[in-house]
């Protein structure tokens, strides 16, 4: 995991927040929650390569 890949996130969940505040003002709650759900999905299509290359390194840590 880079220090990009946290600034990446960092840029995305601030993004998200202000982009759901403005909306949730508007009295659109239902693409507020739909601006969430996206950047969750971002993130997690970022994190999930790292949780793979983590759970490889351990398995081939404790491989007998």
């Amino acid at each position: 995991m880079t220090i990009q890949l946290i600034f990446k996130i960092a840029a995305v969940g601030i993004l998200v927040t202000i982009l759901n505040q403005v909306l949730k003002h508007a009295g659109r709650e239902e693409q507020a929650f739909l601006i969430s759900l996206s950047g969750l999905f971002i993130v997690l299509s970022w994190i999930i390569p790292c949780i793979n290359e983590l759970f490889s390194q351990i398995y081939s840590l404790f491989q007998l």
